[in-house]
C-alpha cells in the first residue's frame, strides 16, 4: 500500500531516481491524464479516461504507470476557493485511498484551484471550438496540475522543509 501525501517535501522523499510522474484531474465523468518526462521537468497531456468502475479506471492507470516506469501519482485536489473541502474533495480522497491499496507508488494530493478555469482560458484564447475544448480540457487540466507539482518539486530538496 502506498503513501498518500499532501506535502511536496514528503512526496519528494518517496521518489527515487529519474522517473516519470502521472498527473490526474479527477472529474465525475472523466479522468484527465498527463505524464511528465523522467527528469520531472515537463508535463504532457496524454488522454482522457471516460470513468466507469473504479477497478477498470485504476487498471488503466496502473498499466500506464508500469509502461512509463512511473515513480508516483499527482492527483488534483479540488479545494474550494475559500480553502474549504466539499464533496469533490471527499471523492478525490476516496479515489486516492482506493488507488493506494493497489500500488506502492506514492500519491501526492495537489491543490488544483482554478486549474480547469485556467486551461479553459488558454483554450478560448487559442480560439478552439467548444467541442474541441471539451475534448482537450481534462487532459490539459491534468497537465496543468502536474506541471504545478513539478515546478514545486523542482525547488524542493528533501529534508530542507521548503
Amino acid at each position: 500500500m502506498s503513501s498518500i501525501l499532501s506535502s511536496p517535501e514528503e512526496f519528494a522523499v518517496c521518489l527515487s531516481g529519474p522517473a516519470a510522474l502521472i498527473g490526474l484531474d479527477l472529474g465525475t465523468r472523466t479522468i484527465g491524464v498527463a505524464v511528465s518526462d523522467r527528469f520531472r521537468t515537463i508535463a504532457t497531456p496524454r488522454f482522457t479516461i471516460k470513468r466507469s468502475k473504479f477497478t477498470a479506471d485504476a487498471e488503466q492507470l496502473l498499466k500506464l504507470a508500469a509502461d512509463e516506469n512511473a515513480a508516483g501519482f499527482v492527483l488534483g485536489l479540488p479545494v474550494n476557493m475559500d480553502g474549504s473541502q466539499g464533496p469533490r474533495v471527499q471523492s478525490t480522497n476516496a479515489f486516492a485511498r482506493n488507488l493506494a491499496k493497489l500500488t506502492d507508488l506514492p500519491i501526492l494530493l495537489w491543490d488544483e484551484r482554478l486549474s480547469t478555469a485556467a486551461v479553459e482560458r488558454v483554450l478560448l484564447d487559442s480560439d478552439r471550438s467548444r467541442a474541441r475544448r471539451a475534448e482537450l480540457v481534462d487532459k490539459m487540466a491534468a497537465a496543468w496540475i502536474l506541471q504545478g507539482a513539478l515546478d514545486r518539486l523542482g525547488i524542493v530538496t528533501p529534508g530542507e522543509g521548503n
